[in-house]
This record gives structure tokens, sequence and C-alpha cells, in this order.
């Protein structure tokens, strides 16, 4: 998967040369690159923003270098334009796997108070964390980043690493254990350490179940419980 980050801060994602991600891009399975629009400013002092028509607090990005860096990126990278904003589509799981489909993907990052309206059109989606303010896309675009670097095929080695993990399917994770067998009293649960896998499957997802029905009961109610689902929660 190729993808493409237009920002004013490139070096914010460095993070992504570590770790998971670092190692998926060492072996050629993601390609991301940066970006910085503020290369393509016809300002020459390089200036990217400036006050609103009708006034107002803060300052706003022009269309003039999102644009231009968006035709620059696009001679390389075919991919939809997402640009990180507040109108956008929440973003959830089902958008990550959908995108994570994608060859190509696009990411503009907004900052200041918002950019020129008429940046828009070049937009192809627009997504959002959720109802909170954040200083700039940037601080948006790495979680949805990472979300869709992890679950392409082979960055993690094995599908379980993602599947099985909470809103994949729906529902919140199991409870996880390691060693010791017992810290401060309390002890891993036996069927955890009996070594019957079917058991323990049928533990986990009745886990998954109980803990998403206490803690999130909207995502509970939009499930579609299977006979095996209803037997775990009746026990």
């Amino acid at each position: 998967m190729r993808i493409n980050i237009l920002t004013l801060f490139p070096e914010m994602f460095n993070i992504f040369n570590h770790s998971i991600i670092g190692r998926a891009q060492e072996k050629g399975i993601i390609d991301i690159k940066t970006t910085n629009i503020r290369d393509f400013s016809n300002n020459k002092h390089k200036k990217v923003d400036d006050y609103p028509y009708g006034g107002g607090a803060g300052m706003v990005m022009a269309a003039q270098p999102v644009v231009d860096a968006i035709r620059s990126v696009k001679t390389s990278n075919k991919g939809k334009v997402i640009f990180l904003g507040p109108r956008g589509k929440k973003v959830n799981q089902d958008l990550i796997n959908e995108l994570s489909k994608e060859e190509e993907l696009i990411f503009v990052c907004g900052h200041y108070e918002g950019i020129d309206e008429r940046a828009y059109k070049y937009f192809d989606m627009e997504i959002s964390l959720g109802d909170f303010v954040l200083t700039g896309g940037e601080m948006a675009a790495i979680p949805v980043i990472d979300s869709i670097c992890r679950v392409v095929p082979e960055v993690l080695g094995r599908e379980e690493s993602f599947t099985d993990e909470s809103f994949y399917d729906g529902t919140l994770e199991y409870p996880q254990y390691t060693r010791p067998v017992e810290f401060e009293g309390e002890k891993v649960p036996e069927i955890l350490l009996s070594g019957h896998h079917e058991n323990i499957r049928k533990w986990r997802r009745q886990q998954s179940l109980l803990i998403t029905k206490e803690r999130r009961k909207d995502l509970f109610n939009k499930l579609k419980l299977s006979k095996e689902d209803k037997k775990l929660l009746e026990k």
C-alpha cells in the first residue's frame, strides 16, 4: 500500500519509521511518504494561511498550496484524497477495513481554523475521529493511518493478531493474561491453562460478549448474535 500525507509538519510522521509500521515499510509492504504543503506556496515567504474574509479569530489555510500539493502528489499516487476534518464521517473499524483494501491513499492534514472552502472539491472523502477538537489534522491522521496499515495483509504476520481485537467484529476484546500464573493473589482463569483450545475459544467469546454488553451497550445492540452466542450468554 502506498500512502502520501500532505502536511505542514512532516516531521510529526517520523513515528511510522518505528515498530510494526516501520518494519512493514522496510519489507516493502507499506510505503508512507510526506509532502510539505508549504513547498507549494506561491508566497515568497512560503506563507500558507491568511485572515478569514468576514472577520473572525484565527487564520485559514489558503486553497492554492493545498490544491497544488494534491495535484503534484496525484502524478504518482492515484488514490482517494482524504481530508481529516470535523464534517467528515466518523471513523470506525468498518471504514478502516474498507480503506485498508485500497492500493493507494492520500491524506490531507488541515491546520489553523480550517481550509479555504474552495479546496474541498479536491477531496474524495472527509473523515473525523469524533466530536472533539485537535490542534491539527496530523493528530487525527496518525491513528487513522496506523489502524489502516495494521490490517493490511502481512503487516502483523498472523490474521488473528487483528481479527481477535476490539471492534474488529463489533465486540470488545476478551481479557488477556501472561506470566506469572498468580499476581498479588489473583490467578489466571483455569480454563486458559487447560490447553483445551475449543473451550478457550468459547470462554473468550463469552467474555467478549459480556464485556461489550456491560461497557458498550451501543455496540452490543448492533450485534447479530449466533445460536452459540446466545447459549454462551445464557450461561
